[in-house]
């Protein structure tokens, strides 16, 4: 490999020597504190030969590269000084982009849940339309139940992937999630009454569905929690942390963050209302482009109430479903059309059947799984909801009675003197759909895609090369520590939790030593101490990374006990750690085990066990 080359090309793809303040390296990545983050073109640094993966973290960019990370760091210093220790300038311009990418890194995890669970939606939209079951069956009330509860308790699984981003208790984000779907909350709201906290008043919200609220209470609760852990003394910090960090965040999310939402959408129906009486074709319009942002707020609640009141005064509504409608069948348009160009075989089951659950009415699926991840898309769906929301505000349609906004829910349409508003609904949701399809066809770009299927085939061949020449080796690792066993994508990292660097699972310890897992040698190991790469006999390379992030403690509470290009045996002691203190210091102990030439085996398969010692297989590797 050309180190020269791959610094020269990493270093360019960061801004340059003179954006970047201070270089440091791990056992597998450079760490780039830059100047202005917002020079360092991430897609393209992972589009470079040789680099593994790109992320920001922090507000440090590092390149993933792997066990050569030493010869690639030697190079870009030989580019220039870049150890000055100096500061990187704060930035603040990452804006609505940076609000996008955290949303979408909260909702990746559990895009699963949300697209199975849409599905059931829409076969019940199908077997009550087509007469295959009624809505006052058992079954459908089952059902029913089971779909939806995904959606309704959003809050809780939201609470658990945000707490994972921003660094922060789970258990803690779980127990704001609880205090919002309160059923005594509920009932205060439900019967009408007044809350208040300390003679505050608290603006009882819908939490229900909703997504920012708990987003932005989960991340005071890692302010206030990092807070408390520094400053609390070790004696009492179990039960004086949370206690803290309850009574601080719990008021604050029901007082000020949580009916942020409700509050601006009330302003904001007032507004639309305003606007209907003097220029009711803009409604839909401005609702339909600008629901992919009403939805995920939870603002859409009080434009429902305006025209719920609405209907009930006049005896139809056109403030929220026509634009709804078009916004539907505008995402699904969008959507299925991502399916269509994308060759990535996983995004392309999950756009297909999110985007037909967007024809039934069920569109957080598609929202969270594809469209805030992936802005060409976002767009797109707005062009079409845009166009023929404006079509339904021009033609002023309305709706004569409550119901989804669905390909089956035309029938709301019908009334009035005519059937023409009936017709134009039909001619709303056919141009949603095919302005929504085509504009995404059209903006679509594969690159999104490109380091996911360049990787696959690179895997691909590597395997096929050495399958005929090493069939049916394996190769056992054992544990090298003694703990509990965590699956990989849990761990706290994305290099990690991607797979980016490898296969393998991770271990949370409960003593701090790391034992041989093999018999080979020790490839490297860090002068941070706190990981190390062996290489079996058989030619397995492995990196044990003990903890995240414990690079920063600069080996402090470590101590090694062999060194580079020491024989090892299975069992011999490798490292040791204090694991007390390490916790202590705020870090989290969870420990990859990652086969760092992955591509070189037919399958890593993971053993079946909760708890191991240094006699437990951990996984094994298969040629």
């Amino acid at each position: 490999m050309k180190y020269t080359e791959l610094a020269k090309e990493i270093l360019e793809q960061v801004g340059g020597e003179k954006n970047v303040s201070n270089l440091a390296h791990c056992v597998t990545r450079l760490r780039f504190n830059l100047k202005n983050d917002q020079l360092a073109d991430l897609e393209k640094i992972k589009q470079i030969d040789g680099v593994v993966g790109s992320v920001n973290k922090g507000g440090q960019v590092q390149v993933i590269i792997g066990p050569h990370v030493k010869d690639v760091f030697d190079e870009v210093n030989k580019l220039g000084n870049m150890n000055s220790g100096e500061k990187p300038e704060k930035d603040d311009k990452k804006g609505f982009a940076k609000v996008l990418d955290i949303i979408a890194a909260i909702f990746i995890p559990i895009v699963g849940a949300l697209a199975g669970s849409g599905m059931v939606k829409a076969i019940l939209a199908l077997s009550t339309n087509f007469g295959w079951m009624t809505t006052e069956s058992q079954t459908y009330y089952i059902l029913n139940l089971m779909g939806d509860a995904v959606f309704y308790f959003l809050p809780f699984l939201i609470a658990t992937t945000a707490a994972k981003k921003f660094n922060t208790s789970p258990l803690l984000a779980l127990v704001f999630a609880g205090i919002l779907l309160h059923p005594d909350l509920t009932a205060l709201r439900t019967e009408g009454l007044e809350a208040s906290f300390l003679g505050i008043p608290i603006k009882l919200a819908v939490y229900s569905s909703s997504v920012i609220p708990i987003i932005l209470i989960v991340l005071l609760q890692s302010y206030v929690e990092r807070f408390m852990q520094k400053y609390t003394p070790n004696v009492v910090k179990i039960f004086v942390v949370p206690m803290v960090v309850i009574l601080i965040v719990g008021p604050i999310g029901l007082i000020v963050l949580g009916p942020i939402g409700a509050i601006i959408g009330e302003y904001l129906a007032q507004g639309f209302t305003f606007l209907d009486e003097r220029a009711s074709w803009l409604v839909p319009f401005l609702v339909a482009t600008f629901a992919p942002f009403i939805v995920m707020t939870g603002m859409h609640y009080s434009l429902g109430a305006v025209q719920a009141t609405q209907r009930a005064a006049v005896g139809y509504g056109s403030i929220l479903t026509p634009a709804t409608l078009s916004y539907n069948m505008a995402q699904g348009g969008a959507v299925i059309a991502f399916a269509v160009r994308t060759k990535n075989k996983k995004l392309k089951t999950l756009a297909t059947s999110t985007g037909l659950s967007c024809f039934m009415g069920i569109t957080e699926p598609a929202l969270y799984g594809i469209t805030l991840q992936h802005k060409r898309t976002l767009a797109s769906t707005m062009i079409g909801a845009g166009v023929a929301g404006l079509y339904a505000g021009i033609t002023g349609i309305k709706t004569y009675s409550a119901g989804t906004s669905n390909i089956f829910s035309l029938p709301i349409y019908m009334g009035g003197d005519t059937m023409w508003n009936f017709y134009n609904a039909i001619i709303t949701l056919i141009i949603a759909i095919v302005v929504g399809f085509i504009a995404s066809l059209v903006l679509f770009k594969e690159d999104e895609q490109k380091g996911d299927q360049d990787g696959e085939k690179q895997n691909e061949s590597h395997s096929s090369v050495k399958l005929n020449e090493n069939m049916n080796k394996k190769t056992e690792v054992y544990s090298p520590l003694i703990g509990s066993t965590v699956p990989l994508s849990d761990v706290n990292d994305d290099a990690f939790a991607t797979e980016a660097m490898g296969k393998g699972m991770a271990v949370s310890p409960t003593e701090g030593s790391v034992f041989a897992p093999f018999d080979g040698k020790v490839a490297m190991v860090f002068k941070t101490k706190h990981a190390i790469g062996l290489i079996s006999d058989d030619g397995l390379e492995l990196l044990i990374h003990v903890g995240i992030d414990t690079v920063k403690l600069d080996g402090q509470f470590f101590t090694t006990h062999v060194q580079e290009g020491d024989l090892i045996k299975k069992g011999d002691t490798l490292l040791s750690f204090d694991t007390e203190k390490i916790a202590e210091a705020g870090f989290d102990l969870t420990t990859p085990i990652i086969v760092t030439n992955t591509g070189q085996y037919l399958d890593v398969v993971e053993g079946d066990i909760d708890t191991v010692t240094n006699d437990t297989v951990l996984y094994t590797a298969v040629k």
